[in-house]
């Protein structure tokens, strides 16, 4: 009875290596259809755009960088040479909806933000009542 398992286990075996070898190969190098064709383009599309992006990459932001860096460089001094020429800081006049404090900031004197720039703004308590 064992003999006769094993005899009709390896004729399976046998038999599914037979058709694994008979099986026909659809994507061989022998023919070319439109499935390999298409495959071949999309990877050379992709080799070619990928080689694109990295010359933008490598020759196009640098000069870029550049420039946009020397604008902001000089718009930035034109800022600070108009801001020269305004009246002192505690000569301006201070409206009631600027620095609007409903309670003390828990930090330093409680009268000041988070970003706050002694060249830029100013708070007079006894300006805004």
């Amino acid at each position: 009875m064992i003999a006769q398992r094993l005899s009709a286990r390896a004729a399976q075996r046998l038999a599914a290596q037979a058709r694994v070898q008979a099986q026909r190969r659809f994507a061989t190098t022998e023919t070319e259809n439109a499935f390999v064709r298409e495959r071949r383009h999309i990877k050379e599309h992709a080799g070619a755009t990928t080689e694109l992006w990295r010359k933008i990459s490598l020759y196009g932001i640098p000069p870029a960088l550049l420039l946009a860096g020397a604008n902001a460089y000089i718009l930035w001094n034109e800022h600070w040479e108009h801001w020269s020429h305004l009246p002192p800081l505690e000569e301006r006049v201070e409206y009631p909806f600027q620095n609007i404090r409903t309670r003390n900031f828990p930090w330093g004197d409680g009268d000041k933000t988070l970003f706050w720039n002694e060249e830029v703004n100013y708070h007079n308590k006894d300006k805004t009542k």
